[in-house]
């Protein structure tokens, strides 16, 4: 007989965006494994700025699939509010209105469900989860796509802020029965910062790439342009703004020491594509860049140099078109520090590789460029290389691209089917446990 599982997922269709793919699918997969999926999710009508609305993520979604919303908005806050809760540490208005209103209908189910599934964001679904799921008498698991107060990407107004959330995350995942985290580097940051949770379950389960997805022949491309794609969120805007404030944020210990946030961008693909145009002009004017994503566009982003069509946000089924389209994939990340490991991994990592695509990565230390240094057509540089990544171009638009044999196992890791049974193999344990424990 199967268990059903209450899943607390406040990113689902028809909020699009890499948010919630994650949780979309994994509960694809719960049903033919044992787990009938109970989802408790945000208004239908809700949608924000870097999640908007995707049909067709929805269509990942069972029929019999049973959604549970919360029937208010999220509350609207302006910047001053936004900074005020931020500085005297509290829950986001978004956090906090998803705390409650989840928490009251998760309760208006308990009776209904053997286990609680946390996919975080918002990291106040670990509230709600623990909360239910003690009432119920039934085991939680956190599903942390980022690492919290781990993610070293992200600013805190001081170190005492990001010591305070640190501390908010360990009182919140001491009651869990086991721990997601989305990097082998973020499980091992988790139990070096709290120690007392390695006695807990803890697992390193990525994001994915969808086997549906992925079927069919790319349609043919008729132009002769040297295609060069990136997908995601592109944070030239919040990059140049960090840069400005970088060294006070270092100085108050908010921000990692070193932290760059702007090659998590195209800027240095533009700076890179200039410094081969001074070169070679007419390899220069073959380059195009496919940019998608909702982030909004920028003119600093250095394109002088640079054809640039920007899509905006796309349908996921048109995203992964456009991936297999290209002649080239950018991948792009924040910069580090040398020898400090970022602790994670960018959503598009797999989907990329599944499209057996050739791939520029300028990429930090951490689980990412370890996976893909062994790979074949895959160009690796620093997050602001350019010279590396000018290099990488010249190779990339003169070559022709490797077998992609290698790529079989590595790719069957994470694929989400794969992925979706590890995960379950902790809901048993989990509910095993209790059930012997009863």
């Amino acid at each position: 007989m199967s268990k059903r599982v209450l899943v607390l997922a406040y990113y689902f269709p028809p909020l699009g965006g890499v948010g919630p793919q994650r949780a979309v699918k994994l509960i694809k997969h719960f049903p033919a494994l044992g787990y009938d999926p109970i989802v408790v999710t945000g208004p239908e009508g809700d949608a924000v700025d870097f999640a908007p609305s995707d049909p067709v993520l929805a269509a990942d979604v069972a029929v019999e699939t049973r959604v549970e919303r919360i029937r208010t908005l999220p509350p609207s806050a302006g910047i001053g509010q936004r900074r005020t809760r931020r500085l005297l540490g509290r829950w986001s208005a978004l956090e906090a209105w998803w705390l409650r209103e989840a928490t009251a209908v998760a309760r208006s189910l308990v009776g209904e469900f053997d286990l609680v599934h946390a996919v975080m964001t918002p990291f106040s679904s670990s509230v709600v989860a623990a909360e239910v799921a003690g009432e119920a008498g039934v085991p939680w698991v956190a599903d942390l796509g980022d690492p919290w107060a781990l993610d070293d990407w992200q600013i805190y107004p001081t170190a005492l802020h990001r010591r305070l959330e640190q501390r908010r995350m360990r009182r919140a995942l001491r009651s869990a029965a086991a721990i997601v985290m989305n990097t082998k580097e973020a499980a091992h940051a988790l139990t070096d910062r709290f120690p007392e949770l390695a006695s807990t379950r803890i697992a390193s389960i990525t994001w994915g790439w969808d086997r549906d997805d992925f079927e069919g022949t790319p349609k043919p491309r008729l132009d002769k342009r040297f295609r060069i794609v990136y997908a995601g969120y592109s944070h030239v805007r919040r990059g140049l703004e960090h840069r400005q404030r970088r060294r006070i944020r270092e100085v108050l210990g908010g921000a990692v020491r070193g932290l760059d946030i702007l090659p998590r961008s195209h800027f240095f693909l533009a700076q890179a594509v200039g410094r081969l145009a001074q070169e070679d002009g007419r390899m220069a004017r073959r380059l195009e860049l496919h940019v998608a994503g909702p982030a909004p566009m920028d003119t600093r982003d250095g394109s002088d140099d640079l054809s640039i069509v920007h899509h905006g946000y796309l349908p996921h089924d048109q995203a992964v078109a456009l991936v297999r389209s290209a002649d080239l994939l950018f991948l792009a990340m924040h910069d580090l520090p040398s020898g400090l490991r970022t602790t994670t991994t960018p959503g598009k990592t797999f989907e990329y590789l599944a499209s057996g695509r050739p791939i520029l990565a300028a990429l930090p230390d951490g689980d990412a460029r370890d996976l893909l240094l062994a790979l074949p057509n895959v160009w690796l540089c620093r997050p602001a290389d350019v010279d590396c990544m000018a290099a990488a171009l010249r190779e990339a638009m003169a070559a022709t691209p490797g077998s992609t044999d290698r790529l079989v196992d590595v790719l069957e890791r994470f694929e989400w089917g794969n992925l979706a049974r590890h995960l379950v193999a902790l809901f048993d344990d989990a509910v095993s446990e209790v059930s012997e424990g009863g």
